[in-house]
């Protein structure tokens, strides 16, 4: 099995070294934050407002701010909510996880959603059920990760990264690097690191491509840009192994991804479980919040930490406080007009 292994010095290197223009998601908004996330009362995504970043009000009471039937067309649950802006900040694409455990009984699942909006409230989506293979995606004449697609059994939390540098077959540029887990069990022994591309219409998905294998499983994966160092960073969860959530960094979204950092990493819940890792900074501020749930303990606990400019040097996880039910999520800035909408749609929906 091949390992992506890149040294400090390559990396800091690479990061002075100029190049095209860095992958990022469009920022907007310093009026309050959006925690879009699924419910741990259910399998369904709900909202939560905040203008601190810390202190959150439910939209809906934290029901489901859409049918998850309708949009999550294989199982009927939309779990892993990752928000963000188009490219061009005038709407809001989303991915969740097309999961609904409680109708299978199993941890199981065999797609993703792709969802969008022009206002936050209405949704329009479309579903890939990967157990059908290259016919569901943009560029079936691409090489195929697996001999067959019909017995993958996982992909899991997918997540939206714009990258202006992307080339099309047709010559266009720009696409939105979707990260996600996979498992096909009868050809691999464990979750893996995928990436897909999506078109500007998040209608079109090109066939996976893999991200890393470390030699163990990995699951929910959070990338982003740190203009401090100029890499890319990941939190993810290592399966097995020391618990905790881990970073890698790389000098592109298509790596080469470093192991993980074992000296510095997010070891606050000691041996209970923890995952679902979403970075966010507030307006202002270049350091960053880490939010992640810890799910082996009753009551469950969905913390915020502190970290440096460079992600690294974790401390102080407090509880979120305001939502009902926080669960694996992620989390947007809002605009005054953005977070008033949110506000009188609430309003509406308790009429």
């Amino acid at each position: 099995m091949k390992h992506f292994i890149i040294s400090l010095a390559m990396l800091a290197g690479m990061a002075t070294m100029p190049s095209a223009t860095s992958a990022q998601n469009p920022q907007k908004g310093d009026y309050g934050y959006l925690y879009c996330h699924m419910s741990d009362r259910g399998e369904w995504t709900a909202y939560a407002i905040s203008r601190d970043g810390m202190n959150f009000k439910d939209i809906n009471n934290g029901d489901s701010i859409f049918s998850p039937y309708e949009h999550a067309r294989i199982e009927g649950g939309t779990r892993d909510a990752f928000i963000c802006r188009t490219y061009d900040t005038k709407g809001y694409v989303m991915v969740t996880t097309d999961m609904c455990v409680r109708k299978s009984h199993v941890w199981n699942n065999y797609g993703i959603d792709l969802l969008r909006s022009k206002d936050l409230i209405n949704w329009k989506s479309v579903t890939f059920d990967f157990r059908k293979g290259a016919s569901i995606f943009c560029d079936p004449e691409s090489p195929d990760v697996y001999k067959n697609w019909a017995t993958i059994n996982r992909v899991w939390a997918p997540q939206i990264f714009w990258d202006p540098n992307y080339t099309w077959s047709d010559g266009k540029k720009g696409g939105y690097f979707i990260y996600y887990s996979m498992w096909n069990k009868a050809e691999e022994a464990y979750d893996r690191m995928y990436y897909s591309y999506a078109d500007k219409s998040f209608t079109r998905l090109t066939k996976p491509r893999l991200l890393f294998d470390w030699g163990y499983a990995t699951i929910d994966a959070d990338i982003n840009f740190l203009p401090a160092d100029g890499l890319y960073h990941m939190m993810i969860k290592k399966e097995g192994g020391k618990p905790g959530l881990f970073t890698s960094t790389a000098p592109s979204l298509t790596g080469p991804w470093s192991l993980p950092v074992d000296d510095d990493y997010v070891d606050f819940e000691g041996n209970k479980k923890c995952e679902g890792v979403s970075a966010f900074q507030l307006v202002g501020d270049d350091t960053w919040r880490i939010a992640y749930i810890e799910y082996s303990s009753n009551p469950k606990h969905y913390r915020i930490c502190k970290a440096d400019r460079f992600m690294r040097n974790f401390s102080d996880p407090v509880d979120i406080k305001g939502v009902n039910g926080p669960q694996h999520g992620s989390f947007m800035r809002l605009t005054k007009k953005e977070y008033k909408r949110l506000e009188n749609w609430d309003k509406n929906l308790k009429k």
